[in-house]
C-alpha cells in the first residue's frame, strides 16, 4: 500500500509518525523544503530570542529510524486522481499513491492587496521571520542616526495589523525588545519610548478567547506600553505607514501583518482536478471524514482543509487541529475498510502569550492568566517542539533571557538595505 504525504507541517507529520508501525505501508513524504518548522515559536525568531535552527528539525533526521518512509524534497504541482498520480517538479518523475494526505497548510492573506507583502511582511515561514526581525532592528538603527524627530518617531512607531495571537505575541516581544533588551544600547535614542500599535478589526484583541482573557491580555499589553486599536480596517499600506478606512494615517516605518491566513495554492489544484470546493480562503471543502467528496483516498487536512466540529463551527487554523487530524487521516489510510466516523476535534485549551510571565490560557472549564498561564504556555511549547536536542535549547535560551533580558540571536545580517528616502506624511 503506497501513502502518500504532502506537506511536513504538524499535520504531515503526525500523519507520517503514525504510520511508523503499519509493515504494509510505504509513506512518502513529500515537501518542497527539508525541515519541519515549529510555526507556534516563529514570532520568537522575528524577535530576537530564538535562532531558525533551534524551531526547525530536518525532516529526514525526525523520521530516520522510520524504516517505511520515505522523504522526498520537491513540490506538488498537479494530480491525476483518475491515476491516482502526482506531478512533482525538478525534474522527478510522477509519484503514484493508493491513499494520499495533502497537508500543504497556509500562506500570509492581505485579502486581495498583495502589493502590501513589499512593506509589511507577515509571519510565515523563516523567511518572513529573519526579514521582520532585520525590519525591527534596522528601525532602531535608523532612528538613532535621524536628527528630524518626525521621522525619528516614525522610526520608532511599530504597527501590528491583526490582534489575534501572533499580532499580541509579536507586539509584547518588541515591547520587551524596547523596554528592556535594548534599553541601554543607543546614545541618541530612548528606545523605552517607542510607539507601539495593535490594530485589529473585531471589537477586542484575541477575539477567540472568552472576553474576559482578551481585557486581561489588553491590560497586560497597555502595562507593556502597547495601545490596541479595535474595530479600525486599514485600506492603503506603504512604506511610511497605514491609512485607515476613516481616512486617518499613521506615520510608521514599521508595519507588519498579523491579519489573517489563506490555505496553500495546492487546495485550488486539487479542486480543479477533483471537482471539489474551496471556501473563500482556499480551503478544500472536505467531507466528516476529512476526504474530499467522492474521493475517499484523498484526504485534506490541517490548514489545507475546512471542516466543522461538533459545535457546527469551523474548526480553527491551529496545530493541535492538524495534529489530531494527522492521526485520524493516517489510520483511516492504512485502513481503508475501517467505518468512517466523523472526525472529532478534541480542544486541549487555548493559549497566548503576551509578554514576559505573562499569559492567558483557556481550556473552557478552566480560564488563567498571569504568570501561571505563562508556565502552561512555556510547557506546553516545549514538549511539542520536535526533537530533544531543540527543546534543550530553546529552555536554555529561555532561561538566560528571563535572567538576563538578553536576545541573542538580534542579528542584522545580509547586505544593507537603503532606507526609503520618502518623507512622512503628517496625520
Amino acid at each position: 500500500m503506497k501513502i502518500v504525504i504532502v506537506g511536513g507541517g504538524f499535520g504531515g507529520l503526525y500523519a507520517a509518525q503514525a504510520l511508523r508501525r503499519v509493515a504494509n505501508a510505504e509513506v512518502t513524504l513529500v515537501d518542497k523544503r527539508n525541515f519541519h518548522l515549529f510555526q507556534p515559536l516563529l514570532y520568537q525568531v522575528a524577535t530576537g530570542s530564538l535562532s531558525p535552527g533551534e524551531i526547525a528539525a530536518p525532516l529526514r533526521s525526525v523520521l530516520k529510524n522510520q524504516h517505511n518512509t520515505q522523504v522526498l524534497m520537491a513540490e506538488v504541482t498537479g494530480i491525476d486522481p483518475v491515476a491516482k498520480t502526482l506531478a512533482l517538479d525538478g525534474g522527478l518523475d510522477s509519484l503514484t499513491y493508493d491513499s494520499l494526505i495533502v497537508a500543504t497548510g497556509s500562506r500570509t492573506s492581505y485579502f486581495g492587496n498583495d502589493g502590501w507583502a513589499e512593506v509589511a511582511p507577515g509571519l510565515k515561514t523563516v523567511e518572513d521571520a529573519t526579514r521582520i526581525r532585520h525590519k525591527i532592528l534596522r528601525a532602531f538603527e535608523a532612528a538613532e542616526k535621524e536628527d528630524n524627530p518626525e521621522i525619528r518617531r516614525a522610526y520608532l512607531t511599530f504597527l501590528i495589523v491583526g490582534g489575534g495571537p501572533t499580532g499580541v505575541e509579536l507586539a509584547g516581544a518588541i515591547a520587551e525588545i524596547a523596554n528592556d533588551t535594548l534599553r541601554h544600547d543607543f546614545r541618541e535614542i530612548r528606545p523605552e519610548e517607542s510607539r507601539i500599535l495593535v490594530l485589529d478589526g473585531g471589537p477586542r484583541v484575541l477575539g477567540a478567547f472568552p472576553e474576559e482573557l482578551s481585557a486581561k491580555a489588553e491590560r497586560s499589553l497597555l502595562k507593556m506600553g502597547v495601545r490596541t486599536r479595535n474595530g479600525v480596517r486599514v485600506t492603503s499600506v506603504d512604506a511610511d505607514g497605514v491609512v485607515l478606512h476613516s481616512g486617518e494615517r499613521i506615520p510608521a516605518k514599521t508595519v507588519l501583518w498579523a491579519a489573517g491566513v489563506a490555505a496553500s495554492g495546492f487546495g485550488k489544484v486539487l479542486c480543479t482536478a477533483t471537482q471539489c470546493e474551496t471556501d473563500r480562503g482556499g480551503r478544500v471543502l472536505v467531507g466528516p471524514d476529512l476526504t474530499v467528496p467522492g474521493h475517499p483516498e484523498i484526504f485534506v487536512i490541517g490548514d489545507a482543509a475546512a471542516v466543522k466540529g461538533k459545535d457546527g463551527n469551523w474548526l480553527p487554523g491551529v496545530a493541535p487541529v492538524a495534529m489530531q487530524q494527522g492521526r485520524y487521516a493516517a489510520r483511516l489510510a492504512a485502513n481503508p475498510s475501517l467505518p468512517r466516523k466523523p472526525f472529532e476535534y478534541f480542544n486541549k485549551g487555548n493559549l497566548a502569550v503576551i509578554g514576559r510571565a505573562s499569559a492567558v490560557a483557556d481550556f473552557g472549564w478552566l480560564k488563567v492568566s498571569g504568570f501561571f498561564a505563562w508556565l502552561l504556555w512555556l510547557f506546553v511549547h516545549l514538549m511539542y517542539v520536535v526533537e530533544f536536542e531543540n527543546r534543550l535549547l530553546v529552555f536554555i535560551r529561555w532561561g538566560i533571557q528571563y535572567f538576563t533580558f538578553s536576545r541573542g540571536a538580534r542579528l542584522i545580517t545580509g547586505e544593507p538595505v537603503r532606507e526609503p528616502e520618502t518623507p512622512v506624511v503628517r496625520s
